[in-house]
Formats: C-alpha cells, structure tokens, sequence
C-alpha cells in the first residue's frame, strides 16, 4: 500500500553538521510543539545509544501520554539522515505501522537547504483517511520546527 507523503523545506544559516548534532541533543526535541490536537514532544530519551549513531533508538513521550521509538536507520551528517518511527501507542498503533523520517542537507554557500521528508505507512486501506488527517496535522508542525529551528540558528549567528 502506497504511504502517505509530504516534504518540508527550510533554509538554515547553518552547517550540515550543526543542524545534524542538534538531532542529537535530545533536549532540543522538546522543543517540538506539535500542532493543533497533535501532541508535541514532552522528553525523549536514549533507549540503545551506539557508537556509530545507526541503531541508536529514542523512546518519545509525547504532551498527551502517547508513546513511540524512533531509530536511527541511516546517518550521513553532511548530506542525509533516516529515522524510522514506529511502536507507536494507541491510537496511532491501529492507525500506521511506521513512519520514515528523512533529512537531507544541501549545502550552498552559506547556507544549508533543509529538506525534511515523511512516509506515514498506514495498516490497512481504512485507516488511510484518519492517517491523511494526521499527515496533515504533521505537515503544519513539522514546518513551524523547521521556523524555529532556523530561527535559534540564526539568533545564535548573531
């Protein structure tokens, strides 16, 4: 079944290797407001952290009590990055099987072009519409991140 997709762009005054570090400062992951009913980010800890950053897995807590994982499946700090989301728990467990998370760097001049990529991979046919809500909801929060993200880059610039 095809997954639910969408992209986010934003251009930061920042290396790749700066915006990259910041993925592993777990403290920064609070910082992810959510949007509207989608909950954001109350903590994230390391449930296995490795060596070589790939296989490393942070278990979220989110503002409304759910829960998920996130792995690091691909780390290449100075052009891309893949998390992969899943263990979710209910409702969202019924809902999707996972989601792909990918960050690509696209370095020029002084600037990096951020580009932050989701595939929300739904269980069955059915539960594909209440997906799209979320995809949705995603979307807008996801995009607000990459604002302020880019915003703290540039307060810290000056």
């Amino acid at each position: 079944m095809q997954p639910i997709t969408f992209t986010c762009a934003e251009t930061f005054i920042a290396s790749p290797s700066e915006i990259s570090s910041n993925l592993l400062n777990l403290d920064k992951w609070c910082e992810f407001e959510g949007y509207g009913i989608m909950p954001g980010i109350k903590v994230a800890v390391f449930e296995r952290e490795t060596p070589e950053v790939i296989g490393s897995i942070f278990r979220v807590s989110n503002s409304d009590g759910s829960t998920h994982t996130e792995e690091i499946v691909e780390w290449e700090p100075e052009t891309r990055i893949c998390l992969r989301m899943e263990n979710f728990s209910p409702p969202l467990s019924r809902l999707s099987s996972h989601f792909l998370e990918r960050w690509t760097f696209t370095p020029n001049k002084e600037a990096t072009l951020v580009t932050r990529s989701f595939e929300l991979h739904p269980k069955h046919l059915i539960t594909k519409p209440a997906l799209w809500l979320i995809s949705f909801l995603l979307k807008k929060a996801i995009a607000r991140q990459l604002q302020q993200m880019q915003d703290e880059f540039l307060n810290d610039k000056m």
